[in-house]
């Protein structure tokens, strides 16, 4: 795959089309059990699918990302759902020259697995707290250990429900300890020279201890932290494959 902005678009719109409708309702309904309608930060909210679910049950939603091509699809899909949703370009490890407070700020699909090590944890939980008004909260989630080592064990996914748009997603061991390579490619049929050709990106992700977690948040401030699994609806334990996190600004 070349680097081309094209490119980087192209796939950006297939991920999200292939990416699981159900999840974000979850990830809705989890946000509204522990929050009131009012201005949100969704940090990394990549294509803006829960963004706009949020802009149309009554939150003024921004939006951050750092991918341009994420936010072009966020813009039409809020534009196609008659939604307001502000669209900042930014990681979330530094976005210091923003200085808006919310009382709520979010973070779903991985985000935060995908930062390189704890200090950029650190560094966006510090970004996190420093955005937050006072009492406020702070909502993501994160693949666990468990999933890293053995839900992504030897994983492998296809699809090929459009043969003209086949999808191959495979995982590996990643040389850190609790981390994971994805190989995500789409073989896309070009009529015009009748063939395919490849679109292809690697996302490494990587994760951390239960207790990792909660000492990280306790250093960027956070007081009042809880865990639970299953969008909410469970206790946390090491057999989790996705914890979601909950703490206030203290």
């Amino acid at each position: 795959m070349t680097d081309s902005t094209a490119n980087f678009q192209t796939f950006a719109s297939l991920y999200d089309a292939l990416f699981d409708g159900d999840l974000y309702l979850d990830w809705l309904d989890y946000v509204q059990a522990n929050s009131q309608p009012g201005p949100v930060l969704d940090l990394g909210g990549g294509a803006g699918r829960l963004a706009v679910l949020l802009a149309k049950a009554g939150y003024q939603v921004d939006l951050l990302d750092q991918a341009p091509a994420m936010l072009a699809l966020a813009a039409t899909h809020a534009s196609a759902a008659g939604v307001d949703v502000s669209l900042l370009e930014g990681d979330i490890r530094d976005f210091s020259d923003w200085t808006a407070r919310y009382p709520l700020i979010v973070s779903f699909a991985d985000t935060f697995n995908y930062l390189p090590n704890q200090d950029d944890v650190l560094a966006g939980f510090r970004q996190v707290y420093d955005h937050l008004s006072p009492n406020g909260t702070f909502l993501f989630d994160v693949i666990t250990p468990e999933q890293v080592n053995v839900g992504y064990d030897n994983f492998c996914y296809n699809n090929d429900d459009d043969p003209e748009k086949i999808f191959m997603w495979t995982s590996f061991p990643a040389a850190e300890e609790n981390a994971v390579d994805h190989d995500l490619k789409f073989f896309l049929y070009d009529e015009q020279i009748d063939a395919f050709h490849l679109v292809r990106e690697v996302h490494h992700e990587q994760t951390y201890a239960l207790a990792t977690y909660r000492a990280l948040l306790a250093e960027a401030g956070f007081t009042d932290i809880r865990v639970s699994a299953d969008f909410g609806r469970k206790e946390a334990d090491d057999q989790d494959n996705r914890w979601f996190f909950q703490a206030q600004r203290g």
